[in-house]
C-alpha cells in the first residue's frame, strides 16, 4: 500500500492522517537503525509530514528533538510530500518499558526545536522543553507552549522482531480560530476512545479511515490525500559546495589525502572524492 497523507476538515478543525511504513522502512534500511531508532525515527517523520501540510508550497519545516539519553537526538525535515531524518544514535538500545519501546529514556529530558522556513527567505524558531520524549506528546506540547494552537498528535511505528517495518504513521487534530468548544470536546472524546494508532494502522486502516473515526458524529469533508515518499536532495555538487567552504588549512589537508569520504547524515548516502577533485577548490 502506498504512504498516504490525507487532510480532511470538521467543524473549525483540520485532521491530517498518514501512513509512512514504506519510507520508514527505507530510512530504517538507509541507517541501520535499531528498533528503538527506527520506531523514534518513523514517528519524528511522520510528524514532521503532517506539520509541513500545514505550510505553503515551497516552504519546509525542520523538527528536531535533542535530549540528554543514549539516543542523542531525532531530526526530521519535510517539504511538500518529501521527508528525510536521521537519528543521533542509529544503534541505540534500550530495555522494554511495560513491554514497549523506550523512546522517552532513550532521548531522556532536552528540548524540542521546530524551525518553519518561508518562501520569502525568513524563518521562525521555537522551543520547548521535552514532554515526555515520546515524540507525539512533545509535539502537541510544543504547538500549544510556543504557538498557542490546541492540537492533539499521535504517532506511532510498529517494528517485528526482525526490525521490520509492519505498520506506521498517525494523526494530527488542529483547532483552527474560533472552533466552537462544543466540538473540540466532542473530538477529545472521540479521541479518548480511540484505539492506539499503531493498532488502527495494524488492522489496515488508511489514512481516511483514522479520519472518519475521530470525526464520527461530526460533519467532515475529506480535501485532498497525496502520496508520501522519503526523498534526500543531497548531491555531490552539493557536498562539494559545502567542502568548498572550509578553511583553507582544511582544504589542503584534505588534498593530501588519497581519499576523502563524505556521508550524508540525512540520507547515508557516500560521496567519495579524490585528491585531484579537492585540489579544484583551491583554484575556485
Amino acid at each position: 500500500m502506498e504512504d498516504t497523507l490525507t487532510i480532511a476538515t470538521a467543524e473549525g478543525v483540520r485532521i491530517y492522517a498518514i501512513t509512512t511504513k514504506n519510507l520508514v522502512q527505507e530510512a530504517a534500511d538507509r541507517h541501520h537503525t535499531s528498533h528503538l531508532a527506527t520506531a523514534a525515527l518513523g514517528r519524528a517523520m511522520s510528524g514532521a509530514l503532517m506539520l509541513a501540510a500545514t505550510m505553503k508550497d515551497g516552504e519546509r519545516i525542520l523538527l528536531k528533538l535533542k535530549g540528554d539519553g543514549p539516543m542523542g537526538e531525532v531530526v526530521a525535515e519535510a517539504q511538500g510530500t518529501s521527508v528525510r531524518g536521521y537519528v543521533g544514535e542509529p544503534d541505540v538500545f534500550m530495555p522494554l518499558k511495560n513491554g514497549k519501546l523506550d523512546i522517552g529514556g532513550a532521548l531522556g529530558q532536552g528540548t524540542i526545536t521546530l524551525t518553519r522556513y518561508l518562501q520569502n527567505g525568513e524563518s521562525f524558531t521555537g522551543h520547548a522543553e521535552l514532554a515526555d520524549g515520546e515524540i507525539a506528546t512533545d509535539i502537541t506540547n510544543y504547538l500549544y507552549m510556543s504557538e498557542q494552537t490546541p492540537s492533539s498528535v499521535a504517532l506511532g511505528v510498529l517494528v517485528d522482531k526482525d526490525g521490520k517495518v509492519l505498520a506506521a504513521g498517525g494523526y494530527f487534530i488542529q483547532a483552527m480560530p474560533g472552533c466552537d468548544e462544543e466540538v473540540l470536546e466532542k473530538l477529545g472524546n472521540n479521541v479518548a476512545v480511540t484505539p492506539y494508532v499503531t493498532q488502527l494502522l495494524e488492522l489496515g486502516y488508511t489514512p481516511e479511515k483514522i479520519i472518519e473515526v475521530l470525526a464520527r458524529g461530526l460533519e467532515f469533508d475529506i480535501k485532498e490525500s497525496m502520496p508520501v515518499k522519503f526523498s534526500c536532495g543531497c548531491s555531490k555538487d552539493k557536498i562539494l559546495n559545502m567542502l568548498a567552504a572550509l578553511s583553507q588549512d582544511d582544504i589542503d589537508y584534505l588534498t593530501e589525502q588519497p581519499d576523502t569520504e563524505v556521508h550524508c547524515q540525512y540520507c547515508n548516502k557516500v560521496y567519495n572524492f579524490s585528491s585531484e577533485e579537492l585540489k579544484q577548490l583551491k583554484t575556485n
